[in-house]
């Protein structure tokens, strides 16, 4: 168990730390990772299907999966967040891959979900240019949709985005400029 006062807070885990912790079956070492990274792997995997009802699921199946696994865990040098996000990534490849699900989002939802107060009006029409972005960004094949999320929806540095994908920074500059360029070319095409 985590070395904390019984009558006060646990102190702050390193992930680290909470990795050796909880690859040996301590349940609050993992709890600390999952309140950690969970809101991330959720962003994530939205922006990738689209559904905030599948988002919570797969996200609770990237921890479970996790969980069973990080026993077997090995730092091979990258954050513990890529060993995730890598986790996600197949876990949303093979949500796609079954084809039976797709994106839906309940009219208020869509109306009011970015409100930005100056109407629905407004609301609306800035709904339907992010709905279009995505139709955009959802053709491109998955590794550049995650550039794109880890690059525009998590902040992620060009090294942290290498560290996730397993790539060269340089790797990931030229394929993130390529990304551009297609995602150019499919709106030169009409699909935007």
């Amino acid at each position: 168990m985590l070395n904390g006062s019984p009558n006060g807070p646990t102190p702050a885990l390193s992930d680290k730390e909470a990795l050796v912790l909880a690859s040996k079956g301590d349940p609050e070492a993992f709890g600390v990772l999952y309140e950690r990274y969970a809101a991330r792997i959720y962003t994530y995997i939205f922006y990738r299907t689209g559904s905030g009802t599948d988002a919570e699921d797969l996200t609770a199946r990237v921890f479970m999966r996790a969980l069973r696994h990080i026993p077997k865990y090995q730092d091979r040098g990258v954050p513990f967040t890529a060993w995730l996000y890598r986790i996600a990534h197949n876990l949303v490849a093979n949500w796609h891959r079954d084809g039976a699900r797709r994106p839906e989002t309940p009219l208020d939802e869509a109306l009011f979900q970015h409100s930005t107060g100056q109407g629905p009006e407004h609301a609306l029409l800035q709904n339907e240019r992010n709905e279009a972005l995505l139709r955009l960004v959802r053709r491109l094949p998955p590794d550049r949709q995650q550039l794109l999320i880890l690059k525009f929806v998590e902040n992620y540095s060009n090294a942290e985005i290498g560290r996730v994908m397993g790539r060269t920074e340089g790797a990931v500059k030229s394929l993130y400029h390529r990304t551009l360029l297609a995602l150019r070319d499919l709106a030169g095409k009409g699909f935007f």
